[in-house]
């Protein structure tokens, strides 16, 4: 657990803001969790992931009580998680519950995490977009009308995420392989990484129940790796990804009828300038200039969605 400097971080509104507010971020990998005192940040802590679309709601239960232990305690007046996969409102009921044991009297709400990115970017309208290891378009505009595109989840969809160019670094190595080719730089490095001896050992290891989402979402700093060395393969699928995130922004904020700003935040979004220069390029070419690279952590929005919330 970390405590804070409060002078890093200046959540908008704060002055309206009283009390204490624990904000989670809950990604696919890791739950975030920040607890505010009156609009200030004083304790940071992390846990594994309390998404029950990716571990069980047993490990979820128990990856919150981690987090509560180090950042809860004392009169919590409310709770404000941002999750991936909150798509309808047993959704958003489902995770509140896990979380009301550890915050007993807090008001609890539950939003898919893109709406985290948005506030955390400084804006009230506008489309968030998150690339980590999955992906998805979220945005509002002055109506209040919202509108999401992607975030199917990793059987459907998830473009441009993590788990997106680690699966794709493996077809590419599958593909060498019938085709009769050697392994190049990106097949060597995914092979080490995973340590297995050729190409088709990939297969089984894809399937197995020893890996799964997380596993393959973070092979994808070999891709990113091997663009910054100059490979070439591998720079096509960084910009791709860009491409096919920024394909996304494009379509949230077409029907929210806005000409920006795009936020571009998680993992991926956040710190591979490749990606970014293509997400950027993309959007460019659609007329959309207003473009921004998130600059802290989406879990620093909470205070200002809390601000909001209390009108």
């Amino acid at each position: 657990m970390n405590n804070l400097d409060s002078s890093q971080h200046s959540p908008a509104r704060e002055e309206v803001l009283s009390g204490t507010v624990i904000g989670l971020d809950i990604g696919g990998t890791k739950t975030r969790g920040v607890r505010f005192e009156n609009g200030m940040p004083v304790r940071d802590a992390s846990a594994g992931s309390s998404n029950v679309q990716n571990v069980t709601r047993e490990q979820a239960a128990a990856n919150l009580a981690e987090l509560f232990g180090s950042i809860g305690g004392g009169v919590v007046e409310e709770v404000y998680a941002g999750a991936g996969g909150i798509d309808t409102d047993e959704d958003a009921q489902a995770l509140a519950d896990l979380i009301a044991p550890h915050a007993p009297g807090a008001r609890i709400t539950v939003v898919h995490d893109s709406r985290l990115l948005l506030a955390a970017g400084g804006a009230s309208t506008g489309v968030a977009v998150i690339a980590g290891t999955g992906s998805a378009a979220w945005g509002r505009n002055d109506a209040g009308e919202e509108a999401r595109a992607g975030g199917w989840g990793y059987l459907l969809g998830d473009e441009g995420s993590g788990y997106w160019l680690g699966r794709e670094a493996v077809r590419h190595s599958l593909r060498r392989m019938n085709q009769g080719l050697e392994p190049d730089q990106l097949s060597r490095a995914l092979l080490e990484s995973c340590g297995v001896e050729e190409p088709g050992k990939l297969i089984a290891l894809f399937h197995s129940p020893d890996t799964g989402r997380r596993f393959w979402a973070q092979q994808a700093r070999l891709v990113v790796e091997a663009a910054d060395a100059g490979d070439g393969v591998s720079l096509a699928l960084v910009q791709q990804a860009g491409a096919d995130l920024a394909d996304l922004a494009e379509q949230a904020i077409r029907q929210l009828g806005l000409d920006g700003p795009v936020i571009l935040g998680s993992g991926l979004g956040m710190n591979v300038p490749k990606l970014q220069d293509a997400f950027k390029a993309r959007l460019a070419d659609a007329g959309i200039v207003d473009v921004r690279i998130l600059q802290q952590d989406p879990v620093f929005g909470v205070p200002r969605l809390v601000a909001e919330q209390r009108g």
